[in-house]
Parts: C-alpha cells; structure tokens; sequence
C-alpha cells in the first residue's frame, strides 16, 4: 500500500530521547517557534520513516501516534487523560468509519482522540456551549492534521438538544450528562452507545439512573487507575506515585 507524505499532513520529527516535534508538512521553509527554521519539501512525495537533518541533529519523518498528539495538545479546559479517553473509545464503540457525537469539546484533547480513532472515513460532530472553547480546540485539532474530520458546532446541548441523528457513538464530557442521555438515545443509531465522563460520585450516580430509566441496554461503570512500575534487574516494584482518580466512566447501549 502506497502511504507516501502528501501536502498538507502533519509530521512527527523524532529523535532517540527526545518528544515528537509536529509540524505541518508544507512548501518551502517555516518558522517553528523560536528553534529555527525547517524545509520539508524534499519529503513530499516520500515514504514515512525517512531521516530529515535539522539544527545538528537527525530526525526521522513519522506520521504522528495518538501519543504524539496528545502531547502536544495546548491546554485550555481541564482535558481527559489517555488513560480514560482511550477507555472511552473502548466504552462508546468508536471504530474507523464510525459517526460520532460528542458534547463538551473543551480543549480538544478527547475529540483529537475520537478523530484519531475514526480514520478518514469517519466524522465527529463536537458540541459546546462557549465559543472560546471551540476555537481553542479547533486550533488544536488543526495542528494534529485532523480538522477535516470534524466538525465543531456551538450548541447547548441539554436545552436544545444534538441535531444529528444515526451516530454510531455518542460521548459526554459534562457536569450534567443525565440531561443530554434522552437526546442521545434519540440520535444514536440501534446498537450505538453513550459513554459519558464525570469527576464525582454524586454525578455518576445520577448518570447511571438516567440510563437505566432511559433503558440503556449493557450498563456499567468504572474507574481507571494508573500505576506504573519501576523495571530493574532483581528490583522491579510499583512506583510511588500513580496517577489516580480523574473521573468516572459510564456506559450504555441502545438496543430498542
């Protein structure tokens, strides 16, 4: 299969211990923020891997992990962690093609991710109320080279409800989840699912009666804990620290 760079993707640079540098895969030279500037025109027409030589140093031309783009993610609103927007996708079957919608884009992290996961072929419709918050994740999701494949709509989605109907998915990142599950259950396709996210056990309380009465098929709920391990030899342990509690995760699906 022929993946050979086309104008207009995003670039992972990346070099042995140091983090992914995204840039833009355009003509001619650019600025990039105080560290100089790059050609990456010899790489159009290329295939991935190839060694580009900037400022001393050899990097390699990778189309960007999920990983990549998160980490450059610029935060404006509190984001979902890895850790939970990849068991979102889990719990909301996001698949390549999928039709998804999600209601509180914040700064973009978790759209970036649900873009990601439903490949060229698919489409995210991302809802918020504040404008300041669409244009910031929009910004972010430009500078992941995902834009095209969603689409940002200023709504409130409890009042007046998703305009979008046959989603395949729908996913909520708000404090009142419970009053959007009705509009979600109306605009998800048979099969489709609802995951929602929320920091308190009062919310996710709330939530998970609001889909059970709405009558969600495959209801449940969870926490995702994080630990990661010190690896050495004859003294491997857990480390000190973890990344704890973040927020909970629910789930239902739509089977009438």
């Amino acid at each position: 299969m022929d993946e050979r760079w086309v104008e207009g993707e995003t670039v992972a640079l990346k070099r042995a211990g140091a983090p992914a540098l995204l840039i833009p895969l355009l003509r001619g030279p650019q600025r990039i923020g105080e560290e100089g500037v790059i050609d990456l025109t010899p790489v159009i027409g290329e295939l991935p891997g190839g060694s580009v030589s900037w400022s001393g140093a050899s990097y390699h031309a990778l189309r960007p992990s999920l990983s990549d783009l998160f980490g450059a993610v610029r935060r404006g609103a509190q984001i979902v962690t890895p850790k939970d927007a990849a068991q979102l996708l889990f719990l909301a079957g996001v698949a390549p093609g999928g039709r998804v919608a999600e209601a509180g884009s914040g700064s973009g992290a978790l759209t970036l991710a649900l873009a990601f996961a439903v490949g060229p072929t698919g489409r995210v419709v991302s809802y918020d109320r504040r404008a300041d918050f669409l244009e910031a994740a929009r910004a972010n999701l430009r500078r992941a080279g995902l834009s095209a494949r969603v689409e940002f709509r200023e709504r409130d989605v409890a009042k007046d409800g998703l305009d979008v109907s046959d989603q395949t998915s729908v996913v909520l990142d708000l404090a009142e989840p419970w009053e959007v599950l009705a509009h979600a259950r109306t605009s998800l396709a048979t099969g489709g699912y609802v995951a929602t996210y929320t920091p308190t056990y009062n919310q996710l309380e709330r939530t998970v009666r609001a889909l059970r009465a709405l009558g969600f098929d495959e209801v449940r709920a969870l926490e995702v804990l994080e630990r990661g391990l010190h690896v050495g030899e004859g003294g491997t342990r857990p480390e000190f620290e973890m990344l704890g509690h973040t927020g909970f995760l629910a789930a239902g699906r739509k089977v009438d």
